[in-house]
């Protein structure tokens, strides 16, 4: 059922309780008690740029951030770490997953809080941030094995650091001989594009190849800011790519999926990824079957440029890594094979 959403008092500021929630005439009040239980697990923060976007509590934008007492669900298969990450850490901050490629999470702090996120159960306002022991512990580690190329700063959202700390990681990745490419994984240009000033602009000047993946999942989330604020990035020689999460009730229609990818190569950013959801504590509602989302995507063949087609990918739950989903990695629904050629049989398929 939708609530009208009130012209709201809050449009400028940070919704993060269940109170605030009520007074913007996102949840009804007798959800209270349901949503402050959901609070004691999962953050909640909703920005002003983003609120803005929201017609209805149940539209492509507002269920993506605002939370429900479905939350409080959990499935037999579901898991508090979908992907392996506390396995794959052999210091904090780290993640290794690749040969060739390691995660660096400096926080774990994000714009908004994606209610079907896979790393629910870590980030929030508390995640906080590496102190300076623990950030030179983890570059330490980077800088110790030679065969990592490619560094992704991921969280928690990197551009919520002040431009000087970022400015420093970049500095101190950049001087590693071994690496040669950068990543920035982030939510802010759609979510808080006024986050991206100059000065952080200029603390991305690098010589290494430095690239920024944007979490994107319906082209409403295009706004003029955010387009504004994604050329800015390109205008300084930034190359965008799109990552995306198949979501029941957000972009689960050929249509959606089309806007979607259409409005990331209008503003020169890639479709890089449409990642198969995590299957995180209390996500169902979102889940989109694999079969499913491989029609969707075949009904999109011919109708939209190779530009604006990504790769359809699963993360094997387990710390096994992405697999595309296509016929030659699945058999029939339930069976893939890691990327060592290894067999897996998952549930919510």
């Amino acid at each position: 059922m939708s609530h009208p959403v009130k012209p709201p008092p809050s449009a400028r500021r940070l919704l993060r309780t269940p109170e605030d929630l009520i007074a913007a005439g996102l949840v009804p009040p007798g959800q209270k008690d349901a949503l402050d239980a959901v609070a004691q697990d999962y953050a909640t923060a909703i920005p002003p740029a983003f609120l803005a976007l929201i017609e209805q509590p149940d539209d492509p934008i507002g269920v993506q951030v605002i939370p429900s007492p479905e939350e409080l669900r959990v499935t037999p298969e579901e898991r508090s770490d979908p992907i392996g990450d506390e396995a794959l850490s052999p210091v904090p901050g780290i993640v290794h997953r690749y040969a060739d490629r390691a995660l660096l999470k400096p926080l774990l702090v994000c714009p908004l809080y994606c209610r079907f996120c896979f790393r629910r159960e870590h980030v929030g306002p508390d995640g906080g941030v590496l102190d300076d022991t623990a950030l030179e512990k983890a570059l330490d580690w980077l800088r110790s094995h030679p065969a990592i190329r490619e560094v992704i700063l991921t969280g928690g959202d990197p551009l919520m650091l002040s431009p000087r700390r970022l400015g420093q990681i970049i500095t101190a990745l950049s001087a590693m001989p071994h690496v040669t490419t950068i990543r920035l994984h982030t939510r802010v240009p759609v979510a808080a594009p006024e986050r991206v000033t100059d000065a952080l602009l200029d603390v991305l000047e690098t010589d290494k190849a430095l690239w920024m993946a944007v979490h994107i999942n319906h082209a409403r989330e295009m706004s003029e800011a955010a387009r504004a604020c994604l050329k800015r990035l390109v205008r300084r020689g930034v190359p965008l790519l799109g990552q995306s999460v198949l979501l029941r009730g957000v972009n689960d229609s050929e249509q959606a999926l089309e806007d979607l990818f259409r409005s990331m190569v209008e503003v020169r950013m890639r479709p890089y990824y449409l990642h198969q959801l995590d299957p995180a504590p209390g996500t169902a509602r979102f889940h989109v079957p694999v079969a499913e989302g491989q029609r969707l995507l075949a009904g999109l063949r011919g109708r939209v440029t190779g530009l604006a087609w990504p790769t359809y990918v699963l993360d094997i739950p387990g710390g096994y890594g992405k697999v595309p989903l296509g016929p030659e990695y699945v058999d029939g629904a339930l069976q893939v094979r890691d990327p060592e050629g290894r067999p897996h049989t998952l549930q919510r398929l």
